[in-house]
């Protein structure tokens, strides 16, 4: 089964794909962790993209769509794939479908993390990551002690209320648009009500995976 998430920043799309994969057995296959393996194991589409960004460029969606598809014809997918972040824009949601037909897959399920945007702003702005590991944390404050390695917490320029907002903006003119493409092509995505706690999502993800 593939799977493709969609939702706003703050849904806890990360979160779930992690749990989602673990409970389905399939790999989670979000666009950094890909770009930055092809770049660490040097791969020629690695090359290509390092060559990218040595020029302060952004690498792209067609150099990122061949590094996913050579994932996404290895053995460690033969079952499926959880698909985070991959898709951003409508150009990009066509260019993986596109990617997929030519090494034989398609999108199985779209699914919708939903929420709102009071609720967002103060999850987001309420959290902080260490700065040394990356580890995130509800409602610790900056410079707080990281349990994991003991770097001191920050709360990320981007996480700011402000900020946040110009995230969703951005999100509402990109991805927004994602969702009626799909309906376009009969693939309507799942919403899935993401303002609940971790498990209680994940467990109304998992059922509108369910064989109709």
């Amino acid at each position: 089964m593939i799977i493709v998430l969609l939702g706003p920043p703050g849904a806890g799309k990360g979160t779930q794909a992690d749990k989602l994969a673990a409970r389905l057995g399939i790999p989670k296959i979000a666009t950094g962790d890909v770009l930055r393996a092809a770049l660490r194991d040097g791969t020629p589409r690695g090359r290509e993209a390092k060559a990218f960004m040595d020029r302060g460029d952004l690498v792209p969606d067609s150099v990122i769509l061949a590094i996913l598809q050579d994932v996404m014809s290895s053995p460690a997918t033969e079952k499926g794939a959880i698909l985070d972040g991959a898709v951003r824009t409508v150009p990009q949601a066509q260019g993986v479908g596109i990617m997929l037909a030519e090494v034989g897959r398609r999108i199985d399920k779209v699914l919708l993390f939903d929420i709102g945007d009071r609720k967002l702003i103060s999850r987001l702005s309420g959290r902080t990551v260490c700065g040394q590991c990356q580890t995130p944390y509800k409602d610790r404050e900056p410079g707080s002690k990281c349990e994991k390695c003991g770097g001191s917490l920050m709360r990320r320029q981007d996480d700011e209320p402000d900020a946040v907002r110009n995230r969703l903006d951005v999100y509402r003119a990109q991805t927004e648009p994602v969702v009626e493409y799909y309906k376009g092509i009969e693939m309507e995505p799942v919403k899935i009500d993401a303002d609940a706690d971790v498990d209680e999502v994940t467990a109304r993800a998992l059922k509108a995976l369910e064989p109709e």
